[in-house]
């Protein structure tokens, strides 16, 4: 069970994969009031496992509505509940931590329900990017003049991120979590995009293995979130899990380049433990509410990283410069400067 302070867009928070084998408690009393649409998913299909809000709207006021929450919730089999205190829901998270927890309209006994909860996999040491990854490689065209090659590891990847590389001149191969480093090389391309995704990072061992390979070849490359935390594991670091996470769009994030503060949008439970990493690895980023790792980069090679989601959906759009920053690092790659 885990909570979400951003205001508007729950759609996309149920479709974000990186939901994947997690309840999501909304902060925001009224859920639902804006309906949905065939628009805004960011995924094929929610993941969130349940639904949990203050008081869920019971119609849908926007031009842009194409169904009910209520509607769209029971078509995609995902239980929810309304009517929950979900203030004291989410102070008690935020004293005892994110844990296990279980949602049923079936079992309505409360030592039973309690039983299952427990019983239930814990978040340590769960691997559950192969669940949400593509099983196939894909391509996405660039939107006007293509101008790199980029390919995308799926560990759970938003379509804003894909739809973002676009706008900036990329056609992505989108590919598969367990796809090699050899696999990557011999499509040549001008720079590798690590996604975001759920589960814990120590989980992927050899995923690991070959994003160090990736990196440390010399191509341009860009991890977000997981692909961050993969990134930080590939360099000899640590990851660690959070007491509660940050989940939502209003984390305060500095900038060490100039010492400016982004707002910017979350949805992790891990994070790379900073005095883990080794002299190359420089940190760029910091969470001003815990000062945990937000933004790394190679001291010699071109990569770099942030924690947070540049591509928002939902979420402030301060930290979508950060996709300009990987092309700069294709241009500089390609004119060798």
């Amino acid at each position: 069970m885990v909570f979400n302070t951003s205001m508007t867009g729950y759609q996309e928070v149920l479709t974000d994969p990186s939901y994947a084998g997690q309840i999501v408690c909304m902060t925001y009393p009224l859920i639902g009031n804006y309906g949905v649409n065939s628009k805004d998913p960011e995924s094929s299909r929610p993941w969130v496992e349940g639904f949990v809000v203050r008081e869920a709207s019971r119609m849908a006021s926007s031009w842009r509505a194409e169904e009910s929450l209520d509607g769209y919730l029971k078509r995609w089999n995902i239980v929810a509940i309304d009517h929950i205190d979900t203030r004291a829901l989410v102070r008690h998270i935020r004293d005892k931590g994110a844990m296990r927890a279980c949602l049923s309209t079936v079992d309505t006994n409360t030592e039973s329900v309690i039983d299952k909860a427990r019983r239930s996999p814990p978040m340590e040491n769960r691997e559950l990017a192969s669940v949400v990854t593509t099983k196939q490689p894909y391509e996405v065209s660039a939107a006007g003049q293509e101008r790199f090659h980029v390919i995308c590891y799926d560990f759970g990847v938003k379509m804003n991120s894909l739809r973002e590389l676009a706008q900036l001149g990329c056609r992505l191969t989108v590919v598969p979590a367990s796809t090699s480093a050899s696999e990557v090389f011999a499509m040549k391309p001008d720079g590798v995009f690590l996604s975001n995704g759920p589960g814990d990072p120590a989980s992927m061992t050899k995923e690991v293995e070959e994003v160090k390979q990736v990196a440390q070849s010399g191509v341009p490359t860009f991890g977000i979130c997981f692909g961050h935390q993969l990134l930080g594991r590939a360099f000899g670091g640590q990851t660690f899990k959070l007491v509660f996470g940050h989940r939502g769009g209003n984390q305060p994030v500095k900038d060490f380049s100039d010492g400016h503060v982004e707002i910017t949008s979350h949805n992790h439970g891990f994070a790379v433990q900073a005095d883990t990493l080794p002299p190359e690895i420089e940190v760029t980023h910091v969470n001003l509410n815990d000062r945990c790792v937000e933004g790394m980069r190679h001291r010699t090679l071109p990569i770099i990283s942030v924690q947070y989601h540049p591509e928002a959906a939902p979420g402030p759009h301060d930290a979508e410069h950060h996709f300009k920053r990987f092309i700069e690092l294709m241009e500089r790659k390609q004119t060798g400067r």
